[in-house]
C-alpha cells in the first residue's frame, strides 16, 4: 500500500524482532521460516542470479551463445534486482515490516506464469526468428523505462517510510498519517506508477509484443481494482483531506484518474 502500513489488531502482539528465530511463529506466507539464515539465503540466490544477468549483459557476445543477449541479460539483472531491492528498502525505511515476506517472492501464480510466459516469448522468438529482436532503440527504451520504475517505486518506498505497506491496510493505527510531500507531490500511488512502468519497461527490452499486451492488460486491472479500494479506506481515514489530494494529484497510470 502507497500511503498507510498495515491493520492494527485489538490486541497488539507480543514484541519481537522482524525476523524472529522462534519457527513456531515465524513463517512467512509461502511457508519460508521468516529467519536471517532464509533472508541470507533468498538474498545470496538473487545475488547470484544478478550477477548472472550482468555477466550476459557485459560479456553475452564472447560467450558466444544463441541466447546470450544484452536483452535477455538485463531482464535477468533487473528482476533480481527489484526483489532485493523490495527487501532491501523495507529493511532500511520500515524495519518494523520486514520480514523475509518483503522480497515480494511470494507475489502469486499469475506473477511468476507472466514473468515465465515473458522468457518463454523471448526465447522461443530469439531462435526461430532472431532479426525480430534486432530493434535496440526499443530495448534501450525499455531500460530507460525499468530504471526510472525502479527508482520510483523505491524512493516511494522511502519517501512512505513506515507508513508504507505491502499489504492494504483495513484499519488507521494511531501512527497512521497521509503521505503528500517528496514524491506524492507528483504521483498518488508511485509505487504502483513505478512498478507498472517497471514490468511493462522489461517487455519493451525484450521486445515481446504478446507479454507487453497481457503485462499492460493484467497491471492495468488490478491496480485499477486496487486502488479503487484502497482509496476507500483512505477516505475513511482521512476524510476531506484525502479527497482533496485525489482530486489535485493523479496516478500517472494511463486510464486510472
Amino acid at each position: 500500500m502507497d500511503d498507510l502500513a498495515g491493520s492494527t489488531p485489538s490486541t497488539p502482539p507480543p514484541a519481537r524482532h522482524p525476523l524472529s528465530t522462534n519457527s513456531a511463529i515465524a513463517k512467512a506466507d509461502g511457508g519460508i521460516p521468516n529467519t536471517p539464515l532464509a533472508v541470507a539465503t533468498i538474498a545470496f540466490v538473487l545475488g547470484t542470479v544478478f550477477c548472472f544477468g550482468l555477466s550476459v549483459v557485459c560479456y553475452g557476445q564472447l560467450m558466444g551463445y544463441w541466447w546470450s543477449t544484452y536483452q535477455l541479460g538485463f531482464f535477468v539483472a533487473a528482476w533480481a534486482a527489484f526483489h532485493w531491492g523490495e527487501f532491501a528498502v523495507t529493511a532500511g525505511w520500515n524495519l518494523e515490516k520486514c520480514s523475509v515476506d518483503s522480497f515480494l517472492l511470494n507475489n502469486g501464480a499469475t506473477y511468476h506464469i507472466a514473468n515465465g510466459t515473458a522468457l518463454v516469448e523471448y526465447v522461443i522468438t530469439l531462435y526461430f526468428a532472431p532479426t525480430w529482436k534486432s530493434h535496440h532503440v526499443l530495448s534501450y527504451i525499455g531500460i530507460s523505462t525499468v530504471i526510472i520504475g525502479q527508482t520510483l517505486r523505491s524512493t516511494a518506498m522511502v519517501h512512505a517510510s513506515t507508513n508504507f505497506s505491502h499489504a492494504v491496510a483495513y484499519r488507521k493505527r494511531p501512527s497512521h498519517r497521509l503521505v503528500t510531500e517528496g514524491i506524492y507531490q507528483y504521483f498518488r500511488h508511485p509505487s504502483y506508477a513505478g512498478f507498472f512502468y517497471w514490468a511493462l519497461g522489461t517487455q519493451l527490452v525484450l521486445q515481446n509484443p504478446v507479454s507487453f499486451v497481457l503485462f499492460s492488460v493484467l497491471l492495468w486491472r488490478f491496480f485499477y481494482y486496487r486502488t479503487r479500494a484502497e482509496e476507500k479506506y483512505l477516505i475513511q481515514f482521512f476524510g476531506q483531506e484525502y479527497v482533496a489530494y485525489r482530486g489535485r494529484v493523479g496516478t500517472k497510470i494511463p486510464f486510472i484518474p
